[in-house]
């Protein structure tokens, strides 16, 4: 074997480094949830697809396929959250949850720029009432309100705005639940140095970067103005998206659970977070175990993908990938281990809360 060039890897670039684990660790073999389970956080229509709504292909070209899928992993029910408004409603809806019921439930959207105009509130109200009707189950809040929606005078609207209260409590009164995702990792509000463990990440995806104060909302700012609107509601049911925004901080998601029974937070998409604070996690979910929904937040969906988060959540298995290709991960380069949770825990996690959360009991 020749000698390596060490020069040459002392000036490689991190992009360039693919580390393969030389870990000899057990690996679980998991086909399918311990109880069937509801994913109360998925994308399957046009609106992230290249193009958007409505132009855009549909994020699962063949729903059946998907069903096949679920039957095999153990996945009852899967939420939609691409239904937005108007004719895109029915769409979502025609194509999942009429063409296979019980299998899809769709969440709608708002178009929160409405709120810049006089009758806003009442534009929006409207646009709930008419979502319900062609079929919705529930309204997504992204996380543009808050980094992106701006009102008549250009400052950007808060996710504790009177108005946007007035709007999520009509949407309670109409029996209508709402997940909201707002702000991002924390590391998408620091400086981008070599200090930030996302820096991989946010050189690909430079907008996801919202460190600027002179242009964003700090992180606790719009975490703060989550839990304020989650309190002004008490009478509509909440789902804090990515575990509240703060999987980096499971004692802050934890206060704002013990203050709001009406609130919970799925776990979706954030399995690089929860999984590097696997003891942690286990016992946050054992505190909360009323409140916290199981998501995945993985699109295009695969089989791959629903099994890894079984394994996440019922082995003990330590320091495996969190993608499903075993790839060097895009979040952070750390491996995970499993949550190995108490089996009593599985069928509120998996199921009973969404259930609860979702009106369907």
């Amino acid at each position: 074997m020749e000698e390596p060039d060490w020069d040459a890897l002392q000036r490689m670039p991190l992009t360039a480094w693919h580390p393969r684990s030389q870990l000899r660790a057990p690996r679980t073999p998991v086909e399918r949830t311990a109880v069937p389970a509801i994913d109360v956080h998925n994308h399957l229509g046009r609106w992230l697809t290249e193009g958007r709504w409505p132009d855009g292909p549909w994020m699962v070209p063949d729903p059946g396929a998907l069903v096949a899928d679920l039957d095999a992993c153990g996945i009852d029910t899967v939420v939609n959250l691409d239904g937005m408004w108007g004719e895109e409603v029915t769409a979502n809806v025609e194509r999942y949850d009429a063409a296979y019921p019980g299998r899809f439930l769709t969440f709608c959207q708002l178009d929160w720029n409405r709120l810049a105009e006089p009758d806003g509130v009442a534009v929006l109200r409207r646009s709930l009432e008419e979502s319900r009707e062609r079929g919705a189950r529930g309204v997504k809040v992204w996380k543009d309100l808050g980094l992106g929606v701006r009102d008549a005078d250009g400052s950007l609207i808060s996710p504790d705005d009177a108005r946007v209260v007035e709007v999520l409590r009509h949407a309670g009164d109409l029996g209508l639940p709402v997940l909201i995702h707002t702000a991002d990792p924390v590391a998408f509000f620091t400086p981008v140095d070599e200090h930030n463990e996302r820096v991989e990440e946010l050189a690909q995806h430079r907008d996801w970067w919202f460190g600027d104060p002179a242009r964003f909302p700090t992180f606790d700012a719009l975490l703060d103005a989550h839990a304020a609107l989650v309190l002004a509601c008490p009478q509509t049911r909440f789902v804090g998206a990515h575990v509240g925004g703060a999987a980096e901080d499971l004692d802050r998601v934890g206060r704002l659970l013990d203050a709001a029974p009406h609130y919970a937070v799925d776990i979706a998409g954030r399995m690089a977070e929860l999984g590097r604070q696997p003891r942690r996690t286990a016992r946050f979910v054992h505190e909360h175990p009323d409140q916290v929904l199981f998501g995945t937040d993985i699109f295009p969906t695969s089989a791959a993908a629903f099994r890894l988060h079984v394994r996440f959540l019922e082995t003990a298995d330590e320091a495996f990938a969190y993608d499903p290709a075993g790839a060097v991960p895009s979040q952070g380069r750390w491996t995970v281990s499993g949550l190995d949770l108490d089996p009593a825990l599985l069928p509120a996690l998996y199921r009973d809360n969404a259930r609860r959360f979702l009106g369907l009991d």
